[in-house]
This record gives C-alpha cells, structure tokens and sequence, in this order.
C-alpha cells in the first residue's frame, strides 16, 4: 500500500511538471488584439480611478462603456508597466500553467485514474491552444474549472472550504470578465436539473393523484361497497407505489447506462448558487454582469465575429473524434454515465454547435467525463493495464522518459519564440504607421477610419479609434439608450460594411466626420481610395497606407 501511495505521488509531481512545460511552451509570444486595449485601459483606470466606469474616451464617438473586465485591465496593466512585454507573455504562461493544472486535478478528481488524466489532459490544453492568449478569458477558463471541481469535492466531502470557494469564484468573475458571469450558474444546471428531476420521479405524482381522487370519492359516496373498493384501490395504489421505489432501488445499484444518484447536499448547492447570484452586484460597473451577456446575444456582433460563429462539424476533427469516442464508448461497451455528466455533455456539445467559442468549454470540463468513461472501462475490462503505466511512470526510468520527453517537446515549441523580440506581429499591426500618426498629425482635430483587426493597437498607441476589437462598445444595444444622437445608427455593422464595401464609404464618411482613414495596402477599401481623386496618400510604407479627404465638400 505504501509503494503504491508513493507511486501515485511521484506520478503527480512527474504529471505536473510535464503539463506546466508543455502549456507554458504553447503559450504565445505574440500579443494579440484584445490584449493591446487591455492594458490601455488598465491605464486609464489607474489614472482616473474606478468610481465611474461610465465613459469611453478611446474611440471617436463619444461612446458610453462599462468596463467589463476592469479588475483585470488593472492586473495586466501592472504587469505591463512593470516587466513590459516579457511580463505579458510571462504571466500567459503562468495562467496557461495553472489551468493545465487544474484540468489535471479535475480528470484525477472524477475518475481516479492519473495515467488517463494526465494523456487527456495534454489533449485538453493541445485542443483549446489558440484560445490561449492574453485576455480575460484565459482566467475565467481557469475559474469555470476549478468551479466544477469545487462542485464536485463539495458534494463528495461536504466540506464547508469548497462552498466558499463557490462563493468566491463568481465574485472573481463578475470584475475580471462580467460578459461570462451567467455562464458561472450554468455549470450549477447539471447537478440541479438530476435531483429536481429524481426528486419528481419519487414524488409518483400521478398515483398520488389518483390516490386522492378515490380519496375524495369515498368521502362522497354514501354506500359502504363503495368506500370498500375505493379502499382497496387506494391500498392498491400505495403497492404499486412502494414496488415503484423498490425497482428504482433496484436499477440505481445496477443501472443499465445512466447512474442515477439523489444527493441530498444539492439543497445546499442550490442555495450557495442564489447567494452567488447576489455577488455580480459586488462591481463597480453596475449591472453588467446580470445584462452584458443579454445584450451581446441580442446585438449583431454575433453574426460578424468568426469565433462567435457555429461549428461546422467537419471542420473541427477534434471535436468530431471526441463525439465519435463518447458515442462508441456508451452504446457498444456497458460503461455508464452519471446523469449530471450526461446533462453536462449534451449541453455543452449543443453550446459547441451554435457557437465554435465554446469548444473550450467542450473540452475544458466534457474531457473530464471523457476521462471518467475510459478509466471505468479499464477498470472492467483491463484493470492491470493503467497500474503498470503508473509504476512505469513514477519509477527512475519512466521519469526519466516522460520527462525528458516533454522538455524535448516544449523545447521545439519554445525555441522559435526565444530567438525573436517580436512581441508585436509588425504584419498585423500598423506599428510604424502608428508612430508616423503621432508625429505628424493633430490627434485632436482629426477623425480617422480603421479597420476591425488593429483598431486596439491604434488604441493602445493613444490613438482615438474607429473600431477596435471591444465589439460591444459599437452595438447599438450597448449605447443607443444612453446616445440619442447615434440612434438609427450602426457603427460597428457600419465599419465592417465600409471595409468590405458593402457600404459606400463616400456616403458614410461624411456622415461620421472621417478626415483619414489608415487601411492595409492589400485591402479592396485602400485599392478604390488610390484611385479616388478626393483623396490623398500620406502614409504608404510596410503593409499600411494612411490617407487623407484633399477637398473637405468632396462628396
């Protein structure tokens, strides 16, 4: 017994060093759009302080804005004026580190198996890498699993640390990433949906129901017959209701495919998630995390944005292999699965297929339940199989193996990385561009057109912005109650349409007082502009042109 705890304990240490290498090695060097208005912003809180997160001072529309993730622009602004650019991809790693980690604690919580948790969980961070960046969302995957383990550790141990945890994560949430605070109560429906539904199964309510119908025709009926029989039936009733228990007993000890269990201690999570629901409130922001969600859902940022777009199967083979495995594993092997697993899968596989974003939550927390099926069927099947990688695994050999193998594999992950300083992809961003702006035009008297892709970059220079990559700043569902002025107006259907062409830009740019638009010299937009007479070209170095309106009635 003692050789095998210590195996499991060298397993451990050997598991964890080879995640942390591998999701740190991952990580990318190269800032992207979303972080560059992120320590903007942490910036401009710093300075002027958290009491009114009201106003937008970066774009060119006077635009009203809640901060949604201001606890976190703080955090990476701090970073970012303290270690610069190296602090930035630094903390990436940590964070990719930890959530790899906490994947790990996860699958070995669930299904008792670290040699499966372990192989799974690599899968797990490989899948969801290109999500792995410097933004909100990269703390707020951390949370939502370390949520399901606290769920799951409160509800095997009952341990009062694991429903403070519960209590503390959606503060957390709701001031580092608002927009995903509902999503925080989601992963709650599960474990709630199997005992309310359980709980009405034991309920027999249609004989109960038939029983108190007899009971009051016996009170009705006046002949002693009568009430006899409805005595019987009613005694009837009460049989089948306790042969009903019995066989439900009965298939609960030896379930076909689906375990059920009613877990009184659900009770107590069902409270802790409404007192969790009172925490949003805790933001100096107001009620955006009970509304940022709704209204991002009904705006139209969700039709233009690729990651906001459903999955189309064929194009994912992951996530396709992973369905495939699920499937094959349930129905041609006698492996079960937990009703609360199985409510969690299906709602997270129909999330993934109306937006491709939540293949992360896909593989974040339905991995898990993935991990806890296989390690059952070895357990059945080929129990020996898993025992004899463990002690591979923990002994001088094997971790010397697994090891070095995983420093191998990071390093050729890593080396490109550490042999260039470019933090800033100089392709995608007008890094050069930006500075000639700065130099050489008034900032204040200017109106300059930009398009999606690198209007955080302009913003991150201090430049005001057309657009940038805060979509929600741009719906109309996020100003039009509080910009009378911009009603009828859509400025971010109208800045992706002028780019694409599918608006005139010779009727809009008038209409938003444009002086300059900064464009890639590649695009259709800066193509028509060359030929267009009524505009100038300043700027035409690198991958950027900037122009400018020669005649101010040109249109």
């Amino acid at each position: 017994m003692e050789i095998k705890k210590r195996n499991h304990i060298i397993f451990n240490i050997v598991a964890i060093i080879c995640i942390v290498l591998f999701c740190a090695s991952i990580s990318p060097k190269t800032l992207q759009n979303d972080t560059y208005y992120t320590i903007k912003l942490g910036e401009y809180l710093m300075e002027n302080g958290i009491s009114d997160l009201t106003e937008d001072p970066f774009s060119v529309h006077d635009l009203p804005y809640t901060y949604p993730h201001w606890l976190y622009n703080i955090g990476v602004y701090l970073i970012y004026d303290n270690f610069g650019h190296v602090g930035i991809y630094a903390s990436t790693m940590i964070l990719a580190a930890l959530l790899g980690v906490s994947v790990y604690m996860l699958c070995s919580k669930v299904s008792r198996n670290k040699v499966i948790s372990f192989i799974f969980t690599i899968c797990t961070i490989y899948l969801i890498k290109d999500f792995i960046a410097a933004r909100a969302q990269l703390v707020t995957f951390l949370l939502f699993t370390l949520t399901v383990y606290s769920i799951e550790m409160f509800l095997e141990t009952h341990k009062k640390r694991y429903a403070v945890y519960l209590l503390i994560i959606p503060l957390l949430i709701a001031n580092l990433h608002c927009a995903v605070f509902p999503v925080y109560f989601v992963l709650f429906l599960p474990y709630i949906a199997e005992f309310i539904l359980l709980t009405i199964i034991d309920l027999d309510l249609d004989e109960r129901l038939f029983y108190l119908i007899f009971r009051v025709l016996k009170r009705v009926v006046k002949k002693e017959e009568s009430k006899n029989k409805f005595d019987r039936v009613m005694k009837n009733i009460n049989a089948n209701i306790e042969n009903r228990h019995k066989k439900r007993e009965i298939l609960k000890e030896n379930p076909y495919k689906v375990i059920v269990k009613k877990d009184k201690f659900v009770i107590i999570l069902i409270l802790i998630a409404l007192v969790a629901g009172l925490t949003g409130f805790i933001n100096p922001a107001g009620t955006g995390a009970y509304t940022y969600l709704y209204k991002s859902v009904q705006g139209n940022t969700m039709n233009s944005i690729n990651e906001h777009q459903p999955m189309i199967l064929i194009h994912n083979k992951e996530f396709l292999m992973s369905l495939v495995l699920f499937l094959s594993i349930l129905v041609f092997t006698d492996t079960k699965i937990k009703l609360s697993d199985l409510f969690m899968l299906l709602g997270l596989t129909y999330l993934t297929f109306q937006t491709k974003r939540q293949i992360t939550m896909y593989a974040l927390l339905c991995v898990p339940i993935l991990v806890k099926l296989i390690a059952s069927m070895f357990e059945k099947y080929d129990s020996k199989t898993c025992d004899k990688l463990l002690k591979f695994g923990s002994s001088l050999f094997g971790v010397i193996v697994i090891v070095s193998s995983f420093v191998t594999i990071s390093a050729k992950n890593i080396e490109p990385k550490l042999k260039t300083n470019d933090y800033v992809d100089t392709w995608d961003y007008p890094v050069e561009a930006s500075e000639w702006i700065l130099s050489n035009l008034d900032l204040k008297t200017i109106k300059l057109f930009n398009q999606y892709n690198y209007g955080s970059y302009l913003l991150f220079k201090g430049i005001p912005v057309f657009i940038d990559s805060r979509a929600d700043v741009y719906d109309p569902q996020f100003y039009n109650d509080k910009r009378p002025e911009l009603v009828g107006k859509d400025l971010f259907s109208d800045a992706l349409g002028i780019d694409g062409l599918s608006e005139n830009y010779k009727n809009k740019f008038p209409d938003y007082g444009v002086t300059h638009a900064i464009l890639y010299s590649n695009s259709k937009l800066a193509m028509i502009l060359k030929s267009d007479p009524d505009y100038n070209i300043i700027y035409d170095e690198g991958h950027f042109m900037i122009f400018e309106r020669i005649i101010e009635d040109s249109y």
